[in-house]
């Protein structure tokens, strides 16, 4: 079961991502989210078809003649002054593709939780249930790299339906009272592997139904707040259900969420063309590869996607650390769960404001010394503080978060058309897989150092390798002028740089 935006750069994907052990197949990462975040589509003019950025796109179906995609681009009226949020939902396709996306994520954390507890009231081992939740990450890498190209060359509408219908195969599956442990594992495996397809997919889709203006950025915005909240609210529904339920029982609510997912994605958006062609030639494997070979290529494009990861390497340490460091200070469970709330309650608070205060220019303008800030709250781990102090630097971090919704635009502009699906599919998977080396290397650390000293270390290195990489960010708007070329075969690509 992907996920979108549970695992959003900067957002941990707190093991439910924006963006989650059980991937979001109605998701990033999260984004994750996008990168987020974590652990987490199709429109046009009227909502309905047309190009996507013209004028007016979304228009005819937007009562009150809310601003097409591109609107308030020039940092003009801020989408306070002309709808925000209410704008987004006023299209009729993105209404169904929250929908589907606050169905699955609900599932999700549930399904996660219960087969967690499923595996380990079947083994009696804290391993394998440990590696229940680790199995969310380590496929994202793989179904990212190989399977990008699915996102390109297929229908958005039937790649996004089809991934849904896989996922609740797999789960269906999974409440079998005859399925091995390894067979539960394997499908879990499955499961994450489709899910950076379907993400990427839905995050390049989002441009088609919203344009490539505010509103994509604001509609990718909202994914992200759904995502987070999610993590407040998915443990606690999941806790209820356990209590009523056996564990394959909770798992089988999650087949009836992909179901309505696929249903409200298939119903409730309009069909488009693939991106290069469902005819085109070529094994989907070579282009997948060739894809991300191109998207890494282009130097401005790739110091994008790194400003995405790299924070969100460093961002987990506190998420993974929280229990031995709870114990470290003396706190008991009923704080464990704050800390573990924080930073989702700082990122949601600073989403909402910078995409319903802000005019586009301001979040363009913030993007790289937010960013730069963002893990320097990690430092006051260093003094060893008391639970409050701890829950500030926390949230803090949170709302460091809010340089992806600038971030957003920046990369939506960079990439061509007919890689963004395959770029946002990449984009998707190394920001799950980032978080999840992030957590083995701050557990591997304090192993060797005390958990306040990790969790201030990685604030201090991530800080540094962030200021590296916004340095490069900037160098590269220099230096690649206002297009940059890039080749696709025997194609000729062009993008914004």
């Amino acid at each position: 079961m992907p996920n979108d935006d549970r695992t959003q750069a900067g957002t941990p994907r707190t093991a439910p991502a924006p963006d989650a052990p059980f991937p979001v197949c109605a998701p990033e990462p999260r984004d994750p989210h996008d990168p987020s975040s974590g652990r987490g589509l199709r429109g046009g003019a009227d909502g309905d078809g047309g190009p996507p950025g013209a004028a007016g796109a979304a228009g005819a179906d937007v009562p009150g003649g809310a601003p097409g995609p591109g609107a308030a681009a020039d940092g003009g009226a801020g989408p306070g002054t002309e709808g925000g949020y209410r704008a987004v939902f006023r299209v009729r396709e993105f209404r169904a593709v929250f929908a589907a996306h606050l169905l699955s994520l609900l599932g999700v954390v549930v399904s996660e939780l219960a087969l967690t507890v499923l595996v380990y009231d079947l083994t009696g081992s804290p391993l394998l249930s440990a590696l229940t939740f680790a199995l969310g990450f380590l496929p994202y890498l793989v179904g990212g790299t190989l399977f990008a190209g699915v996102a390109d060359r297929y229908p958005a509408r039937r790649v996004l339906v089809t991934c849904d219908l896989i996922c609740a195969g797999c789960v269906a599956v999974m409440v079998l009272p005859g399925t091995p442990v390894g067979g539960l594992l394997a499908l879990r495996c499955l499961v994450a592997s489709v899910s950076p397809v379907f993400t990427g997919t839905r995050m390049a889709a989002l441009t088609d139904i919203l344009g490539e203006g505010d509103l994509y950025v604001l509609g990718r915005s909202l994914l992200r707040i759904v995502s987070q909240s999610a993590l407040l609210t998915g443990f606690g529904v999941g806790g209820v259900l356990l209590a009523a339920l056996s564990a394959r029982g909770a798992i089988t609510i999650t087949v009836g969420t992909f179901l309505c997912s696929a249903a409200l994605l298939r119903f409730g958006t309009r069909d488009r063309p693939a991106r290069t062609g469902g005819d085109r030639g070529g094994a989907l494997l070579k282009e997948s590869l060739a894809g991300a070979r191109i998207v890494l290529a282009d130097r401005r494009i790739r110091a994008l996607m790194l400003l995405f990861w790299v924070p969100a390497l460093f961002v987990v340490a506190p998420e993974a650390l929280a229990a031995p460091y709870a114990d470290e200070i003396g706190l008991g469970p009923a704080a464990l769960g704050l800390l573990m709330c924080a930073m989702p309650v700082g990122h949601i608070a600073a989403e909402l404001y910078a995409g319903a205060v802000l005019t586009p220019r301001v979040r363009s303008r913030i993007v790289l010394p937010v960013a730069a800030a963002g893990l320097l709250p990690f430092l006051l781990y260093g003094i060893h503080p008391g639970m409050v102090p701890t829950l500030v630097a926390l949230a803090l971090a949170g709302v460091g978060a809010a340089y992806i919704i600038g971030l957003d635009q920046w990369f939506v502009d960079a990439v061509p058309e007919e890689l963004r699906g395959r770029a946002m599919t990449l984009l998707t998977a190394g920001l799950m897989t980032v978080q999840g080396i992030g957590m083995a290397l701050a557990g591997l650390a304090a192993e060797f150092v005390p958990v306040h000293l990790v969790v201030a270390g990685s604030g201090a290195i991530g800080t540094v390798c962030t200021l590296l990489l916004v340095r490069e960010v900037r160098a590269t708007a220099t230096a690649s002028g206002p297009r940059t070329e890039l080749r696709d075969g025997a194609d000729r690509h062009m993008t914004s740089g």
